[in-house]
């Protein structure tokens, strides 16, 4: 990095930093003094049996949960959903876009890169019609054949066409955190939620997937108003090295290495309030009730 370079990325990372402080925080879903900071959703891939959707809202909201997020495109009925939180008084925060793995926004093929487009506007207006407020987004894949700048040229470009859409709808676009090689930092993910210039662009944080790589209460502090929701699992540096990478995700929440207080405190710093999904091993009654209870403690310096 050359000394101009080096004084651009100075300057840049303050002033992300500097936006942490300035600009307003996320305040989301609380319509009363006492309704809790944090409310509990879990996706709906997570609700175990071959209920009905009325059926699996029962079970979601007898557990403990007050939303469910739905995938989408996926094969539900609209109607058949609306009426189901209609009668159990599950809301739907928002949706996951089923597509963006296997249809990147970032991938060579422009075929491919317009489906994922006709996707996420499909997704869009899906969340709209349910009644949520957010879509939650890989924005794209990095790989040996996928690289990183075209990653980040490519896929700004074609999400940047559906900004008026989610502007018209009141629908945010929110990049979850994953193992997808692709903003690997909180300063370059701020920087790229940023470079959108749309307050409906902004970041759905996964607290777990973060930390293999990081600490998720920095991640917070760093991302701050852009936080639009949050997802929740747990992970085990020692499980990680013991047994293998992919077997960090093996522990329950609370269990691992997130360090909730921590992230706790940096939640009410940057002012957040709303929804946080689990995204675990889901099952019946018993499974969803025990996910429930330890998201409420993890949670407890929130909510009281």
């Amino acid at each position: 990095m050359n000394g101009i370079d080096r004084r651009m990325f100075v300057s840049q990372t303050a002033a992300i930093a500097a936006g942490i402080a300035v600009l307003p925080t996320a305040v989301l879903g609380r319509e009363k003094k006492d309704d809790p900071v944090i409310r509990k959703a879990l996706k709906f891939g997570m609700i175990g049996g071959d209920g009905s959707v009325l059926e699996k809202f029962t079970l979601a909201r007898s557990c403990g949960f007050d939303g469910v997020e739905m995938d989408s495109p996926a094969g539900w009925d609209l109607n058949e959903v609306l009426e189901a939180k209609k009668k159990t008084g599950i809301e739907i925060p928002g949706v996951v876009l089923s597509t963006h793995w296997s249809k990147p926004f970032n991938h060579p093929d422009g075929s491919v890169r317009r489906d994922a487009g006709i996707a996420l506007d499909k997704a869009l207006h899906d969340c709209k019609d349910l009644g949520g407020t957010s879509v939650l987004v890989v924005p794209a894949v990095v790989n040996a054949s996928m690289g990183y700048a075209e990653a980040y040229e490519q896929s700004r470009d074609e999400i940047s066409k559906h900004l008026k859409t989610a502007e018209s709808l009141g629908v945010d676009i929110a990049f979850e955190n994953v193992w997808n090689d692709f903003l690997l930092s909180p300063i370059e993910a701020a920087r790229y939620v940023d470079g959108f210039g749309s307050e409906r662009v902004g970041w759905h944080f996964d607290i777990g997937n973060v930390v293999n790589y990081g600490y998720p209460a920095q991640w917070i502090e760093i991302l701050g108003h852009r936080i639009k929701k949050l997802d929740v699992k747990e992970f085990s540096k020692q499980k990680r090295n013991d047994e293998g990478l992919w077997k960090g995700f093996g522990v329950e929440i609370g269990d691992g290495d997130c360090g909730w207080d921590d992230v706790c405190r940096a939640l009410k710093a940057i002012g957040y309030s709303g929804w946080a999904a689990a995204e675990v091993g889901g099952g019946g009654r018993e499974r969803l009730t025990d996910i429930a209870e330890r998201m409420d403690r993890v949670f407890k310096p929130m909510n009281g």
